[in-house]
């Protein structure tokens, strides 16, 4: 039996049975994306993998927040400046990309994606982080790399699974790097070299 078969198995499993597990990555994988916000209109429920990359979307299309069985999103080279409050309703997302969107704020809710496991917001405009983003107890990779950040909250501390926050190239001084790899000893906290800056 093909990865694809049991895959599809999977599946038929997943949307029979309302208490299903996550699936897991290589399964996800595996899976036929959903391409088309048509098919998300058309059911929803059946959408696990949604890819929207390079979809000239002007903003996050908020039909999105209907798949509650969504595991998987990739909304990347969008224009998209604001995720919505209303993103926690997600629960099953194990997976979040948008990258180079323009983005300029993330809602407090995203700490009700207590699935979260990889978060990729690099290369957007970012000046900040909501202390919910604390609240990401599953959460192993933050890819935020080339934004504008400039607050980090405490809270950041909460993230225990957290492996790899990627920071790189954004300006920080000595002093803000020390701060950070305090508040994540256990995680590769992955910088440029600190500036001569001070604000």
């Amino acid at each position: 039996m093909t990865i694809k078969s049991i895959a599809a198995l999977i599946c038929i499993f997943f949307f029979h049975n309302a208490k299903a597990q996550l699936l897991d990555s290589l399964t996800i994988y595996h899976l036929g994306e959903t391409t088309s916000l048509d098919s998300v209109i058309k059911d929803p429920d059946k959408v696990i993998r949604l890819n929207l990359k390079k979809s000239h979307l002007k903003s996050f299309p908020m039909e999105v927040l209907k798949c509650k069985n969504l595991q998987y999103l990739d909304i990347s080279k969008n224009t998209i400046k604001e995720i919505p409050e209303g993103i926690g309703q997600l629960t099953n997302l194990q997976y979040l990309i948008c990258s180079k969107t323009g983005l300029q704020r993330i809602p407090k809710d995203i700490g009700d994606l207590v699935n979260l496991k990889y978060i990729n917001l690099n290369q957007n405009e970012l000046e900040s982080l909501p202390p919910q983003f604390g609240k990401l107890a599953k959460l192993e990779i933050a890819d935020l790399w080339s934004n504008e950040l400039e607050d980090f909250p405490e809270t950041l501390r909460d993230l225990k699974k957290l492996k790899v926050l990627d920071l790189r190239n954004i300006l920080m001084s000595d002093e803000k790097q020390r701060y950070l790899r305090e508040l994540l000893p256990k995680t590769n906290v992955e910088l440029s070299p600190s500036c001569k800056c001070a604000w």
